[in-house]
C-alpha cells in the first residue's frame, strides 16, 4: 500500500479514556472530531489527565487516514482510587479499580499485601508509572471494609468521586467552638432588622436534616404583600481563610447518597448553629419584596436579619394543608407521613394559599418569557436496616415543590440583578460576583435532537440548529402523556448545555432569566455562600480588588467540577441501589419501555423502579436483527420485526452484576 508522505502535529489536551484502554482528546478546532487513539497507544494515559499527543496524517490511496500517539503524560488527574483487592496465582496481589475508564489494574507491592485479603475494597495511591509495558504501582491509604457492605460501598462511591466522609480534625475543632459560642448577642441583634415576629416557615423534605431557606408572607393594608426569603447566614459563621472556609471550598457542595449526606460543612453548623431550625432564634440573610396581587415587585430590600421560623413544613404536609384534607398527606408521602402531621400546620393555610397563588403567576410568567418545562421523574428508595434495598418507588412532584422553587428563582434572580446594577453603576469590570449561567444550546446538538424526534414522529422547531425555549415547550407539550415522553425529556436534557458558575454573566437560557445566581442554599453549595458576602461587600458598597476578583473566577471553576462530582456520586448510588434490589428478583417478569438502541442490543427501563438493563441483540428472536441508525430501532431481516425507542416491552431479570452495576435482561 503505497503512502504519500506524513504530516505530524503536536497537539496538548486533556484524553478521555475507555475501560478497553482507547483514548479520546478533543481537537484544536471545537468544530473537528475528537481525536483517537486506539488502545495500546496511550502510553500510560489515564482519563482526564493533561497530555501531549503527535498525531500522524497520512495520504492513502487518495484519503487522509489520522493515527494518534501520547508522546507525554503533563499532568495526572486523579492519583487516588478506591478498588477491590484480588489475589491472583501465586500470590501477586492486584486491585481492580471501580472507575470503569482506569482500564489497568494496580499492583500491589508483596510487603504492602500482607495485610490484605480478597474482597475486600481499598483507597489506593497510584505511584509513578511510566512504562505502558507493567502494571502501576499503588499503595494502600486505606482499608475500607468488605465488598458488599452498605458503608463501605457509599464510601468507596464517595472517595471515588474525591470526597471525603468525615473533616479534618482542624476543620471539626473549629466547627465545634461555634457551636459552643452560638448564643446571638444583643449586639448582633442591633445590627439586623429584627424579623422574629413575622410568621416564617419552612418546607422541605420529610428526612431533612438542614435548613437553608424559610418563606414569610403578609398582608398589607393596600392588599399588596411582603414576602420574605431568609437564608441561613453561613458566611457570620463561616469566615473567609480558615480552615473550615477552606474545607467548603475543597468541597464545593453537599453530596446526596441514597441513604446519607456527606455534608460540605460539619455537622454541628449544617444541623444546629446554621440551620434554620423551628423555634430557634437564627441568624439570615434576607431578601424581602412587596408584590401586588399579581406578584408584580413593587419594591425589594436585602440584608441581614434574625428570624425564628414558627413552624416546620414537609412538601407533603404542606400541600395537604393548601388542599384542606389532611388526609391526602398519607397519599403524598406514601403512607410514610400521617395525618395528624398536618393538623398543627392549618393555621397557616390562609398564607400558604396565597403564596402558591402568587408562585403559580411567577411560574406562567416564566414559561411565557420562554423558560423550559425540563421535569424529570425520580426515584426513592425503601431500605432495611443494613441498607439493602426493599422497594422502590416514584416521587411525587407536588406544587409545593414549585411554590420553594419559584420563591427561591426569585431570590436568585433579583439578588444578581442587584449585584449586575450595584458593579454597573460604579463602572467597574463584570467580576464582582459569581453568576449562574447556562448558554444557548449547541447548534449540532439540537440538529441530532431535531433529527431524533422526527424519526419517532415529532416536530422541534429549528432556525439552522438555534432553537428558543418556546419550541422546546412546544416539543414537551406534543410528548406528555406519550410512550416516548420519557425518553424524549432525557434526551432534550442532554442536548441542553451544562449551567455552570461563572463571573461572567451570559444569562440563564433554560431559565429564560438575564441575571440569576445561587443564594438560597450557603449551607449545601459554596457558591451561595460566596454570593453572601459579594452582595454583603455591594450593600456596604465596599470595593473589590484584583485577588478577589481571581479568587472568584477559581471558586467558580472548582465549584462547577466539584457539583458534577457529586452529581455523578448520587448517580452511582441509586445506580447501585437499584441493582441491588434487581439482584434478588433475577427470573421475575417486568413491564419496560426501550430506552436505548444500539448495533449491540436494547437498553428497557423497568415501568416502576427506572431500573435499566440491556438486552443483548443476539437474544431478541432466533432471525438475524440489524441495527437501522436512521429510524433508531433494530429490525428483524425476515420478518421485518421491529425495536424502536419507547416501545413497551415485557422481560425477565436474567443476571444482576453488583460489582459492574450492570442488569441484564431477557425479551419474554
Amino acid at each position: 500500500m503505497k503512502k504519500g508522505k506524513s504530516k505530524k502535529t503536536v497537539i496538548i489536551g486533556h484524553i478521555s479514556t475507555t475501560m478497553k484502554g482507547a483514548g479520546y482528546v478533543d481537537d484544536i478546532d471545537p468544530k473537528k472530531e475528537s481525536i483517537f487513539i486506539e488502545a495500546g497507544f496511550l502510553n500510560t494515559a489515564l482519563d482526564g489527565d493533561k497530555i501531549e499527543i503527535e498525531v500522524k496524517e497520512d495520504r492513502v490511496k487518495g484519503r487522509i487516514e489520522k493515527s494518534a500517539t501520547v508522546t507525554k503524560v503533563i499532568e495526572r488527574a486523579k492519583e487516588l482510587f478506591v478498588g477491590t483487592v484480588f489475589f491472583e496465582k501465586g500470590g501477586y496481589c492486584v486491585v481492580i479499580p471501580d472507575d470503569k475508564k482506569m482500564y489497568v489494574n494496580i499492583s500491589i507491592g508483596e510487603e504492602s499485601s500482607k495485610s490484605l485479603k480478597n474482597d475486600q475494597k481499598v483507597f489506593v495511591r497510584l505511584l509513578n508509572w511510566v512504562d505502558p509495558k507493567k502494571l502501576p504501582v499503588g499503595k494502600v491509604e486505606r482499608i475500607l471494609g468488605d465488598k458488599g457492605d452498605n458503608n463501605v460501598e457509599m464510601e468507596s462511591i464517595v472517595l471515588e468521586k474525591g470526597f471525603e466522609v468525615g473533616f479534618p480534625e482542624n476543620v471539626e475543632k473549629g466547627a465545634l467552638e461555634i457551636g459552643h459560642n452560638k448564643v446571638i448577642s444583643a449586639e448582633e441583634i442591633a445590627k439586623r432588622r429584627d424579623i422574629r415576629d413575622t410568621p416564617t416557615f419552612t418546607i422541605d423534605p420529610f428526612d431533612a436534616k438542614d435548613f437553608d431557606d424559610a418563606v414569610s408572607i403578609k398582608k398589607l393594608p393596600d392588599g399588596s404583600y411582603e414576602i420574605g426569603v431568609h437564608i441561613a447566614d453561613v458566611s457570620h459563621y463561616v469566615r473567609e481563610g480558615t480552615a473550615l472556609d477552606k474545607e467548603a471550598i475543597k468541597r464545593g457542595c453537599s453530596v446526596y447518597l441514597v441513604d446519607r449526606t456527606i455534608p460540605m460543612l460539619p455537622e454541628v453548623l449544617s444541623n444546629d448553629v446554621c440551620s434554620l431550625n423551628p423555634h430557634e432564634d437564627k441568624l439570615s440573610f434576607s431578601a424581602i419584596f412587596v408584590m401586588d396581587s399579581n406578584a408584580r415587585i413593587q419594591s425589594r430590600w436585602f440584608g441581614k436579619t434574625i428570624m425564628n421560623s414558627t413552624h416546620r413544613f414537609t412538601y407533603e404536609t404542606a400541600q395537604a394543608v393548601i388542599d384542606g384534607d389532611s388526609s391526602l398527606v398519607v397519599k403524598y408521602s406514601s403512607g410514610i407521613q400521617t395525618a395528624e402531621s398536618v393538623e398543627a400546620g392549618m393555621k397557616y393555610r390562609e398564607a400558604l394559599v396565597d403564596l402558591d397563588r402568587l408562585a403559580k403567576i411567577l411560574k406562567k410568567e416564566k414559561f411565557a418569557q420562554g423558560a423550559i418545562e425540563f421535569e424529570q421523574e425520580e426515584v426513592k428508595f425503601r431500605l432495611d436496616s443494613s441498607g439493602k434495598p426493599i422497594g422502590i418507588y416514584r416521587s411525587m412532584r407536588l406544587d409545593t415543590h414549585k411554590l420553594v422553587e419559584e420563591f427561591m428563582l426569585l431570590a436568585n434572580r433579583e439578588v444578581a440583578k442587584y449585584i449586575f446594577d450595584s458593579i454597573k453603576k460604579k463602572g467597574t469590570r463584570d467580576t464582582g460576583s459569581i453568576y449562574r449561567i447556562h448558554d444557548v444550546p449547541d447548534k449540532d446538538k439540537i440538529m441530532n435532537l431535531a433529527t431524533f424526534v422526527k424519526a419517532l414522529g415529532y416536530t422541534l422547531k429549528t432556525d439552522d440548529g438555534v432553537v428558543t425555549g418556546h419550541s422546546l415547550n412546544d416539543l414537551m407539550n406534543q410528548v406528555e402523556d406519550t410512550q416516548h415522553e420519557s425518553l424524549i425529556r432525557t434526551a432534550a436534557v442532554r442536548s441542553m448545555q451544562k449551567a455552570i458558575y461563572s463571573t461572567k454573566n451570559i444569562g440563564h437560557f433554560g431559565l429564560a432569566f438575564n441575571f440569576y445566581t445561587h443564594f438560597t442554599s450557603p449551607i449545601r453549595r459554596y457558591p451561595d455562600l460566596l454570593v453572601h458576602r459579594v452582595l454583603a461587600k455591594h450593600l456596604n458598597n465596599e470595593p473589590f480588588g484584583d485577588r478577589d476578583i481571581i479568587v472568584i473566577q477559581n471558586i467558580a471553576l472548582s465549584s462547577t467540577a466539584r457539583e458534577i462530582s457529586a452529581a455523578e456520586a448520587e448517580r452511582a448510588s441509586k445506580k447501585l441501589k437499584q441493582v441491588e434490589y434487581m439482584s434478588t428478583r433475577v427470573g421475575q417478569t417486568f413491564k419496560g419501555t426501550i430506552t436505548g438502541v444500539t448495533k449491540w442490543g436494547i437498553y428497557v427501563a423497568e415501568d416502576e423502579t427506572l431500573s435499566e438493563g440491556m438486552i443483548h441483540i443476539s437474544s431478541l428472536g432466533e432471525e438475524y436483527f440489524t441495527f437501522d441508525e436512521k429510524t433508531y430501532s433494530i429490525v428483524g431481516e425476515k420478518t421485518g420485526k421491529k425495536f424502536t425507542l419507547g416501545d413497551p416491552v415485557s422481560f425477565k431479570v436474567k443476571t444482576a452484576d453488583i460489582d459492574r452495576r450492570m442488569l441484564d435482561f431477557a425479551l419474554v
